[in-house]
């Protein structure tokens, strides 16, 4: 298993960039796609502590957009967002990239330079 998990969905943009990015530089990763293989509700709790529900759930989404209001409103601790994120995972912020104990959330190329180089 690589030492590099990247978590996001094949289409994403973001997702795409990080990962020939990592090609790019010889990094060899694997590729976890939410829409195919899911989440696991202790994943989302792990990274929720690492690096904030702010940063993991992406209220700014086009996915988190389009839900009723009904559910939008649920969002009201981590374990309903985490609930939310689990049946919608577009809603997670995109990559999100594991490495050894470190979590880096999002693609910023400096970050990936000041972490591989």
């Amino acid at each position: 298993m690589a030492a590099v998990i990247i978590y996001g969905i094949p289409n994403c943009d973001t997702t795409k960039k990080a990962m020939a990015w990592l090609n790019k530089n010889k990094i060899p990763f694997s590729f976890h796609d939410y829409k195919q293989e899911g989440i696991s509700r202790n994943k989302l709790e792990d990274w929720c502590r690492k690096a904030g529900l702010d940063i993991i759930f992406n209220k700014r989404s086009t996915t988190w957009k389009e839900l009723p209001a009904g559910e939008q409103v649920k969002a009201t601790s981590q374990q309903a967002a985490i609930k939310i994120m689990m049946g919608n995972t577009s809603i997670i912020k995109r990559p999100v990239m594991e490495h050894g104990n470190d979590l880096v959330v999002g693609f910023k190329e400096e970050q990936y330079n000041k972490i591989f180089k």
